[in-house]
């Protein structure tokens, strides 16, 4: 029960600080934007209408935390969330060699991929099933592998485009 209530501890904590940033303070950052750039690595809304749907399901995932060694529709609840957190941790390491010398590299680094990869981990050990144990992490590491693979071998070719095209010709 300890490691369960770690991670809903953990989602309740990620709840109450959407619900801070709702209120329109933008700690740990000066202001939206640098605050948008360091979490996502982009620049993004966080109005009250965008991080209170996510407080709401953190709280919802908490709650699936706690309920998972009673509920089977828990347990799905929390494979989906494994899957989700492995698939967050697989695009951390991709970020790792692209985004280099940004305050969201080095936040992606040193505390959300290895939170990601550490609350993935908790969360497998809650679930019972070992098929539903190797799905939720498997399945999310290999298409984001062969989306990574095919991106980095992806070479476009030049592009013209109508409008572009037309202005040269007239």
């Amino acid at each position: 029960m300890g490691s369960r209530r770690i991670v809903a501890g953990t989602h309740v904590l990620l709840a109450a600080l959407h619900i801070y940033w709702a209120t329109g303070a933008t700690w740990p950052a000066p202001d939206e934007r640098s605050l948008s750039r360091a979490v996502l690595g982009i620049q993004v809304s966080f109005a009250p209408q965008v991080v209170l749907p996510l407080a709401a399901l953190h709280l919802l995932l908490a709650f699936a935390v706690l309920r998972s060694d009673r509920s089977a529709a828990a347990r799905v609840v929390v494979a989906g969330l494994a899957a989700g957190l492995a698939t967050r941790a697989a695009l951390g390491l991709v970020w790792i060699f692209t985004s280099a010398g940004t305050a969201f590299f080095w936040l992606n680094l040193l505390l959300y991929t290895p939170a990601c990869i550490a609350l993935c981990v908790a969360d497998i050990r809650l679930l019972r099933t070992r098929w539903l144990k190797a799905a939720a992490v498997a399945g999310p590491v290999a298409v984001v592998t062969v989306v990574a693979m095919a991106a980095y071998a992806y070479q476009p070719g030049e592009q013209v485009y109508p409008a572009a095209q037309a202005a040269f010709v007239g």
